[in-house]
């Protein structure tokens, strides 16, 4: 999946490439590292406006990968005959979020996707982990993938979901956020030697950030589909970042 990608762009570059009615990001810094489970910009429809906004990465996972984390700490709290509440036991069960959806036919997935819950995502590059260039003993790098063309500014095809209410991390307990996804699709020829099983959905055209942002569903989904080939390019940088970690 896509673990982390950068935005090295401004404001301004935004606002002329999505017609945007509201800017609510203050002064956006000039590149951005984005990992799952942090902040960052998207433009998203909501309610009756079209809005530059700072959400956080990873839309809520599925009530069955909940319930089963949940049972599984309820066998070993069994195990060590502690009693416990199951339905507070459920409700308190951490969940850091699902960065990439790509089966859009999943009932979990169906709520959101009409146009209120639509968004685009602005990117400069993605990266996949890049199991050829792995050390011996060490962490897999990442691969970096950005447009070929003059204009390096793309954008995930996301959803994004309102006051949600969820314990992100146990030691911040219940927090109710916004948050948002981005839809991933099977790789094209560029990616797929590095990353086989998915890529981003990535839109590189005005044209279709707007039919992703206002079309029926049955429109919009077929931009769920490999950016040609041409389109895309891996950058020769060394990732000292995936090497430490975010």
């Amino acid at each position: 999946m896509c673990n982390a990608y950068n935005i090295t762009t401004n404001q301004q570059a935004i606002r002329s490439f999505v017609s945007i009615t509201h800017d609510v990001i203050g002064n956006m810094e000039p590149s951005i590292d984005v990992y799952p489970d942090r902040m960052a910009p998207v433009v998203r429809n909501n309610e009756d406006r079209r809005e530059l906004a700072m959400v956080r990465w990873g839309m809520p996972s599925s009530s069955k990968a909940l319930f089963d984390a949940a049972s599984k700490r309820a066998d070993k709290l069994r195990a060590k005959g502690k009693e416990f509440d199951f339905d507070e036991l459920l409700k308190m069960e951490p969940d850091g979020g699902t960065p990439n959806i790509r089966n859009t036919s999943s009932q979990h997935w169906k709520r959101w996707l009409g146009v209120p819950n639509r968004c685009v995502v602005p990117l400069t590059r993605f990266a996949e982990p890049d199991p050829t260039s792995k050390v011996e003993g060490g962490r897999t790098p990442n691969a970096w993938f950005a447009s070929t063309g003059d204009d390096p500014l793309m954008f995930f095809a996301g959803l994004w979901g309102k006051d949600w209410t969820s314990v992100r991390k146990v030691k911040d307990g219940l927090v109710t956020i916004d948050l948002f996804a981005f839809l991933t699709t099977e790789p094209n020829g560029i990616v797929a030697p590095i990353h086989q099983k998915a890529m981003p959905v990535i839109l590189t055209t005005s044209d279709e950030v707007e039919t992703w942002l206002t079309a029926p569903w049955e429109e919009a989904k077929s931009l769920q589909r490999p950016l040609p080939d041409h389109l895309l390019k891996i950058e020769p940088v060394v990732d000292a970042a995936a090497l430490i970690g975010p």
